[in-house]
């Protein structure tokens, strides 16, 4: 689609510095821009690659000015660009309606504007709502709710009882509420430990691929609004995620743990069981989570500590070598002279 710079400034609340009425009709890249593309700068390096490109316009959020290119100015360059886009790359629609190979449930209510791809299978008791669409290859268990707006990638697996909330984007083959990892030992053999209760997803989250997330023992799993997990990522029993969290690649956290609101729990990092993490928290990568964590906190490593104290550590260990040679040397001087006295007289 085609849009005039002045259009576009309009819906991010931007300005135009240039010609208003030129039409731009591609996003990209300053790298691979061509004439008619509009493409972005957020600091001065990006800008003057962007100005030498064939792009027609710059989005911009700096004091920059040019005579090359029409610029389009807003308060945030990234937040932006984040906005444009879907204006020229649109999500594909999808037709309202059940695929004929799509087996579905007489008890299933499944909203007239759904869409239910194909060799999809909703089961007893579901509820499927408005704009809902149901890609294909897709297993919706047992009394599972899906509610308005959300999106279900192909080939994802959705256990019974699961509530899904609006706006939600579940990618492909990920699983959401299968059996949580309990097991009770008796007389020399691991016996399982039915998991009896259910995920809640609630409204604007966005879950990955690959993704496993599963049932309560007897409550909830329970992820909270607007929080986005990556790929890779395993959820186990009963933890619970607060609002607005990121959760990144093949994180794990387990079982009955709870999250606060906007915290970060970066990628290969692992959270044990039964802790309590707090508001606005930041985990870095390749952490090993054993203890609580207060509101506000930074931690790094294995096992987690407090970022700060935790870089002194790494920086005395990297100093290890040093300070062995060290050693060795004073060791040489105190053999050699027990009663000269300190080394180098």
């Amino acid at each position: 689609m085609a849009y005039t710079a002045e259009k576009i400034a309009k819906e991010l609340q931007g300005e135009v510095l240039g010609d208003g009425s030129i039409t731009l009709t591609a996003f990209a890249p300053a790298t691979t821009a061509k004439p008619g593309d509009l493409t972005f700068a957020e600091n001065e390096t990006f800008f003057l690659k962007a100005e030498q490109s064939a792009a027609s316009a710059i989005l911009i959020d700096g004091p920059f000015t040019s005579t090359k290119k029409v610029l389009i100015k807003v308060p945030n360059a990234r937040i932006a660009f984040a906005k444009v886009l879907p204006f020229f790359f649109p999500e594909k629609k999808f037709a309202a309606g059940v695929h004929p190979t799509a087996v579905v449930d007489a008890s299933a209510k499944v909203d007239p504007s759904a869409h239910v791809g194909p060799h999809c299978v909703v089961s007893e008791g579901v509820k499927i709502g408005a704009n809902v669409v149901l890609e294909s290859n897709i297993h919706v268990g047992t009394s599972t709710t899906i509610l308005n707006d959300s999106h279900v990638f192909p080939n994802v697996t959705i256990y019974a009882l699961t509530q899904i909330g609006q706006r939600v984007r579940i990618h492909a083959g990920s699983v959401i509420g299968s059996d949580g990892f309990g097991y009770v030992f008796d007389a020399g053999a691991h016996r399982k430990i039915p998991q009896v209760g259910c995920v809640i997803i609630q409204d604007d989250v966005e879950i990955g691929s690959n993704v496993s997330i599963d049932r309560g023992a007897l409550g909830p799993t329970t992820v909270g609004k607007g929080t986005k997990i990556d790929n890779l990522v395993q959820i186990a029993h009963n933890v619970t995620i607060g609002e607005h969290c990121l959760i990144v690649g093949q994180a794990g956290v387990a079982g009955s743990t709870k999250i606060g609101n906007y915290t970060t729990i970066a990628g290969q990092a692992g959270v044990a069981g039964h802790l309590k993490i707090g508001n606005k928290v930041i985990i870095a990568g390749q952490s090993g989570v054993m203890h609580d964590i207060p509101d506000g906190a930074k931690y790094l490593g294995a096992p987690a500590q407090p970022d700060r104290e935790a870089k002194r550590q790494m920086i005395a260990i990297q100093q290890l070598p040093e300070l062995i040679r060290r050693v060795k040397e004073l060791e040489r001087w105190v053999g050699r002279a027990p009663n000269s006295g300190v080394p180098g007289e």
